[in-house]
């Protein structure tokens, strides 16, 4: 499978560059969206060799990862990896998707930090528990931990789904409208750093986006 990876990414020069270089040992194009970064996001991750799509401005996660999508289908990648950039997913995780991928048909899979949550922030908690309660519900499939942005798409989903979402509700949207679509989602265990990275999620704004965008979807 011709796979790629895919980092959005703003004002992550503390952490990007050792995501960048972990994730490059395994031999995927790594393409990091820098959107808008104030510091050297783009700099430091072009230094340990990704490709990088350069935003002149901050226009949001959404927007990024639908860029990110589009460089993937103009160059043929049959799989595309999303992960954060602030190293909260670890790289170390991205063959467990790719053997997950082999091994079934889902056109989905999603990984899942649920099930060990004594290193994440309580008020995340209770908002993923909430979240992953009412989109399951919704598509009528388990989803775990919807809001996790570590996940492996194919390309069908990037083909045949619009995208409107321009920030971190795209996460729901995309499994929304999967869903719709008939395809399979799966979830993988893994293990997340909550240590050095700063959210740029507010549980309550963000909250209601993804309220807002599921009346609407």
């Amino acid at each position: 499978m011709k796979t790629c990876i895919l980092i959005p990414a703003f004002n992550e020069e503390p952490n990007i560059g050792e995501v960048v270089k972990k994730a490059k040992i395994f031999g995927y194009e790594v393409i990091v969206i820098d959107d808008g970064s104030s510091d050297n996001t783009g700099e430091v991750s072009k230094a340990q060799g990704a490709l990088i799509i350069k935003h002149e401005r901050n226009l949001g996660k959404g927007r990024s990862l639908q860029d990110g999508f589009k460089y993937a289908l103009m160059h043929g990648f049959e799989v595309v990896i999303t992960m954060d950039g602030d190293g909260q997913h670890r790289p170390e995780s991205i063959p467990n998707f790719i053997e997950k991928a082999k091994s079934s048909d889902a056109g989905l899979i999603i990984g899942n930090r649920m099930k060990n949550t004594k290193e994440m922030p309580l008020i995340r908690v209770l908002t993923n528990r909430f979240m992953s309660w009412l989109i399951s519900k919704k598509v009528h499939q388990k989803v775990p931990d919807t809001q996790c942005g570590y996940r492996l798409i194919r390309r069908k989903i990037i083909e045949e789904v619009s995208l409107n979402s321009s920030n971190f509700e795209i996460e729901s949207e995309v499994i929304i409208k999967a869903a719709r679509l008939g395809v399979k989602i799966e979830s993988i265990p893994i293990m997340s750093v909550y240590a050095t990275e700063n959210s740029q999620i507010n549980p309550i704004v963000d909250t209601i986006r993804f309220i807002k965008m599921m009346l609407g979807n």
